[in-house]
């Protein structure tokens, strides 16, 4: 790859104005990292558009030159998918930051990805409207971020993920086009669903510009439930149980203690009762248009848990105590990094495989030395591993650490399940690829991106390396 000369760094303003092209230290240290463990790769330029059109020019002029780029939204990345570890341009998607048309006829919104994912959620709320994918940081992340790590939240379980709204993209090619990827339509046998393929791609294959989403109505009633276990393995058995009872809950999160103790800490909140031997909790979330409906619906899922040991059910009863409990939940990761557990992972498993995978990381922290503390959408079976290691303090290039993760990642795939639910590939989770694909489908994959990016100049070294 090469560097960035004068002349282009010119030629970049000449772009998007001398205002918005940055490389002063700060910046460069800034737009070097984002939330994942303690990493950071300086980029050479950061610039920020704010149309598509600035973007095609700017990727044209850097495939031309063989300049690598880094797409990046808000930096809440949690693997790495945003770091520019080959120096190269940023394009800070800051700017692209309107919601440009709620279609309240057909449950539609069009935005630029730049907008942070609770303020669309709220604007759409104020029309009746619903977008459910909710990550831990909707306070802060981009929708266009979101896009490119396929992202859930809570509400996945009952409402699904990212690529379950997403009609159609706008984005430029690595090649400086700009085309859209299908239709504002909610049904399209039309030839290759290339919006499906560009979600989750984690801004390897386009730089997204805009976005359609469809909206359902937002439900009327939720109702909220927190059950105290003492015993891990008891928690996670329900899960499966209530789903096998008929129950589809909105969200359904599974909380270890020392996580539940570290948030609580952090927010100095007393919204949770801990005591002596607790071990667990199941936050648990009904919603819809019925409040009988929802009521006896937790009351056959109180049925359940009475099957496995639970503790003392509290239900919240107001939007303040909702509110606080939800607040410890997406809390946690933070919590848990102060604390020093500064490894995650983000597996997924068939959510009757939950206890199996919890025993077998448990085992993996014991005969290694290493403090573990497990949170996540136990509903899909997504569980989020935090490690703690007395020397090791991040993965990425640590033949030790990889070789633990190794282990746990060949348990998550006789599981069933893959390393990563939500949070994506990026850098630091690259060469575990193999141990879930095998060379036929990495080609296949690798084929893709060879085909949108010959120069291999977008966010390059992501998911996988090119030779």
């Amino acid at each position: 790859m090469s560097k960035i000369s004068a002349d282009l760094i010119t030629q970049f303003s000449n772009i998007v104005g001398e205002a918005y092209i940055f490389t002063n230290q700060e910046n460069v240290e800034k737009y070097g990292k984002d939330e994942t463990e303690n990493l950071l790769y300086k980029p050479e330029v950061i610039v920020k558009p704010n149309t598509p059109q600035q973007i095609a020019a700017l990727v044209r002029l850097c495939n031309e030159n063989l300049i690598p780029i880094t797409p990046r939204g808000a930096g809440t990345g949690l693997t790495g998918g945003a770091l520019p570890h080959l120096g190269g341009l940023v394009i800070s998607m800051e700017r692209f930051n309107k919601i440009l048309e709620i279609d309240e006829r057909n449950l539609q919104v069009t935005t630029e990805p730049g907008v942070i994912t609770e303020m669309l959620q709220d604007a759409v709320k104020e029309k009746g409207l619903f977008y459910p994918p909710d990550p831990a940081s909707k306070g802060s992340c981009f929708i266009g971020g979101n896009i490119s790590e396929n992202s859930g939240g809570p509400k996945a379980v009952k409402y699904g993920v990212v690529k379950d709204y997403v009609l159609n993209l706008e984005i430029v090619l690595p090649t400086g086009e700009i085309i859209w990827t299908g239709s504002n339509v909610l049904k399209n046998a039309t030839g290759y669903n290339l919006t499906q393929l560009i979600v989750g791609s984690e801004g390897t294959l386009g730089i997204v510009t805009k976005i359609v989403l469809r909206l359902i109505p937002y439900p009327k009633y939720d109702l909220l439930m927190l059950a105290p276990f003492n015993s891990l393995e008891k928690a996670s058995e329900a899960v499966s149980a209530i789903f096998r009872a008929g129950i589809t809950p909105s969200a359904m999160e599974l909380m270890e203690i020392d996580a539940i103790t570290l948030a609580s800490k952090m927010l100095d909140s007393s919204a949770v009762i801990l005591h002596e031997n607790l071990a667990a909790h199941l936050i648990i979330e009904v919603d819809g248009n019925n409040l009988d409906v929802l009521m006896n619906e937790m009351e056959a899922i109180s049925e359940v848990l009475g099957n496995y040991e639970v503790g003392e059910l509290y239900f919240a009863d107001d939007t303040q105590q909702k509110n606080e409990l939800w607040k410890i939940r997406r809390k946690a990761n933070e919590a848990a990094v102060l604390a020093g557990f500064t490894i995650e992972e983000d597996t997924v498993v068939p959510r009757a495989e939950l206890p199996k995978l919890i025993k077998g990381i448990k085992a993996l922290g014991e005969a290694n030395g290493f403090k573990v503390v497990c949170y996540g959408h136990a509903g899909d079976g997504n569980l989020h591993i935090r490690i703690n290691h007395p020397t090791i303090k991040k993965s990425y290039e640590s033949p030790e650490m990889n070789a633990i993760l190794k282990e746990l990642f060949k348990l998550v795939h006789e599981l069933g399940g893959t390393i990563s639910g939500e949070h994506g590939i990026g850098l630091i989770q690259k060469s575990f690829m193999p141990v879930m694909f095998d060379p036929i489908t990495m080609e296949l994959m690798k084929g893709i991106k060879k085909l949108f990016d010959p120069n291999h100049i977008l966010n390059p070294g992501k998911i996988f390396d090119i030779n």
